[in-house]
């Protein structure tokens, strides 16, 4: 399963915060998907594509990026 991330240029994110999402994401949808392809970009608008899976799989996956999202004071730090 492929799975694409696009991020809103107008909303930039804070300095490594990009890079620190990937790899929480990475972590955590390896988890429920272990064959999985992951990539976060900016883009024009926010959205989500997911090639090979289900309805279902891009569910989990929408609420895998919003539990990451809303978790971010847990695991993104950025740098001082």
């Amino acid at each position: 399963m492929r799975i694409e991330i696009t991020i809103a240029k107008s909303t930039p994110l804070p300095a490594g915060a990009l890079e620190a999402l990937s790899k929480e994401l990475h972590l955590r949808i390896d988890k429920q998907f272990s064959d999985s392809k992951l990539q976060i970009r900016y883009a024009s608008a926010n959205g989500i594509t997911v090639l090979g899976g289900n309805k279902e799989d891009k569910a989990l996956i929408t609420d895998i990026l919003q539990e990451t999202w809303e978790s971010a004071d847990d695991w993104f730090d950025p740098p001082s």
